[in-house]
């Protein structure tokens, strides 16, 4: 009798263990599923209702128009909200645009009938920045036509095209210029912003331009570029889609150089030596990318350098398409891991400098005329080709936030040595941090005044209030430390800065707000980032 107890208590302990084992292969199992998973749609978590404590939302129409049957509407009423999933808004309408045409009734319709209008492709703004509160919305994601000039070196592109579709017209002969570091922009939303990428030497897309065709506020059509018409090129370009639409652009386009690539860790304070004695004065450098440690064990004091050396004009005939990213299911359980604390911060910092060489992507073929041994040769479109789908997940609970700050180049030290207190000071995971090299930008809201260095940090946030509520504060604390070196912060990402930041960082603002209404007298074109920085200005 009491053999038989002691091996029901033995066999009742190994179910035991049996049923924890169990349940934490299948926790374990299903936690990766989830963080593996990819978006199953768009986060839409609702709204910060505030800007320094001015109130953003409207009152709906009192009398809101018919919709007009002519044109192409894809919403009647709804809410629309950005990437960051924390900017939804009510709308009055969205219109699809294809042709010319439909902008110009659409504008006739608005003026006629006191409607705002609010400009939108991809929305990857984290601001409402491309709607407003019964705003007319043209979404211009279908306009996106795309035509090559080999022998001029450029391409005419309508403000929808995408560029991750424009790199695959253009591959395997030419490459884009200039652009954002990912190719999930549009071009209309990169020239609104005045984007900067990779390409330390090309600089920003707006040394890319040579013309482009505009749509004022009262239906007239013009042209502007770096030499006609400067003072509306000035603005439509970093202008926030709040003096015309782009209707084309006619852009710079390059070689699709052959790159050797190579990575290097350094310190991050040793990276302004290293710019000014590696990266400047080698003119073959054709690419640059500063990735630095999120682990909290060297939390932004060292860096990798990607760079990409020039060895040949061209890739070699018969260049296969460009390829999109693997490893992705991965890469996202990764990152999102990284939310979790030290310890996944330090796997990932481990994969970046040590396992992701291994697994490199050499597209283009090692031959005598371009290199020997054991080069990674890729060309111009591969690095900028991401689509970086591993950022992009289905944890409706939480949302990633791009914040980017720009500081004078003899700042940069001190700025990242404060930066790194605040962040380490702060429970807000940061998931990724890297460096970038900035010219000076002469449009008329400039983030850079003179040449700079950036930092792009991605920061994770509860969707609640209260994380709402730590992002306010730490952004605004980032703000200060920039301001107090000298720098801006960029202006397409959210609203958590008070009036004093933002006219200390932008002092040109009202002066930018008043030729604003010079060319859109009755403010047609509209936004909740243009209300909120008015109201901030102080200008009614």
């Amino acid at each position: 009798m009491v053999e038989e107890q002691k091996a029901f208590r033995l066999s009742r302990r190994l179910l035991l263990g049996a049923a924890v084992v169990g349940g934490a292969v299948l926790w374990g199992g299903n936690t990766v599923a989830r963080l593996a998973r990819g978006p199953s749609g768009p986060k839409n978590a609702g709204r910060i209702a505030d800007i320094d404590g001015i109130a953003l939302p409207l009152k709906p129409l009192a009398n809101a128009p018919a919709y007009d049957p002519s044109l192409a509407w894809s919403a009647k009423g709804g809410d629309l909200n950005d990437a960051s999933g924390l900017s939804r808004t009510p709308v009055y309408g969205v219109v699809e645009v294809s042709e010319e045409d439909h902008i110009a009734k659409a504008l006739a319709f608005a003026r006629a009938n006191g409607l705002k209008v609010s400009l939108a492709a991809i929305r990857h703004s984290m601001g409402g920045h491309a709607f407003d509160d019964n705003a007319l919305v043209l979404d211009l994601r279908k306009f996106n036509k795309v035509t090559v000039d080999a022998a001029a070196r450029t391409m005419t592109v309508q403000p929808g095209a995408r560029w991750h579709d424009i790199q695959n017209l253009l591959h395997p002969r030419f490459a884009v210029k200039a652009m954002q570091s990912t190719d999930i922009f549009s071009v209309g939303g990169s020239l609104s912003v005045n984007a900067h990428g990779m390409d330390h030497q090309a600089g920003s897309v707006a040394g890319s331009i040579r013309l482009m065709r505009v749509m004022l506020a009262d239906g007239s059509v013009t042209t502007c570029s770096p030499t006609e018409n400067n003072d509306l090129f000035r603005h439509v370009v970093g202008g926030y889609g709040l003096f015309g639409v782009v209707l084309e652009a006619t852009l710079d386009i390059v070689d699709n150089t052959v790159y050797r690539t190579s990575r290097e860790i350094i310190k991050s304070d040793d990276f302004p030596k290293f710019f000014a004695e590696v990266l400047e004065p080698n003119k073959d450098i054709g690419l640059f990318y500063g990735h630095l440690s999120t682990a909290p064990g060297n939390f932004l004091e060292d860096m990798i350098v990607y760079r990409y050396d020039k060895v040949a004009d061209q890739p070699p005939a018969g260049q296969p398409a460009i390829g999109e990213p693997d490893g992705v299911g991965l890469k996202r359980v990764i990152i999102n891991l990284a939310k979790w604390g030290s310890l996944f911060q330090e796997l990932k910092w481990f994969t970046e400098k040590t396992l992701e060489p291994k697994f490199e992507n050499c597209t283009v073929p090692r031959t005598s005329a371009m290199a020997e041994g054991e080069a990674c040769l890729v060309t111009r479109n591969n690095p900028m080709h991401d689509s970086v789908p591993y950022l992009f997940n289905d944890l409706m609970d939480e949302t990633d936030i791009l914040h980017e700050y720009f500081i004078p180049r003899a700042a940069y030290v001190g700025f990242i040595t404060e930066a790194r207190k605040i962040l380490r000071n702060q429970d807000l995971p940061v998931l990724n941090a890297s460096v970038r090299i900035v010219h000076k930008e002469d449009v008329a809201l400039t983030y850079a005044p003179e040449p700079a260095y950036s930092l792009v940090l991605y920061i994770n946030q509860p969707t609640d209030a209260d994380g709402s509520a730590r992002m306010r504060a730490l952004t605004r604390a980032l703000i200060d430390v920039t301001i107090k070196h000298g720098g801006r912060f960029f202006l397409p990402y959210q609203l958590h800065y008070t009036a004093k930041e933002l006219l200390a960082s932008y002092p040109e603002l009202p002066a930018f707000l008043a030729v604003k209404r010079q060319y859109d007298p009755t403010e047609l074109f509209s936004s909740t980032f243009y209300r909120a920085i008015k109201a901030l200005s102080g200008v009614a």
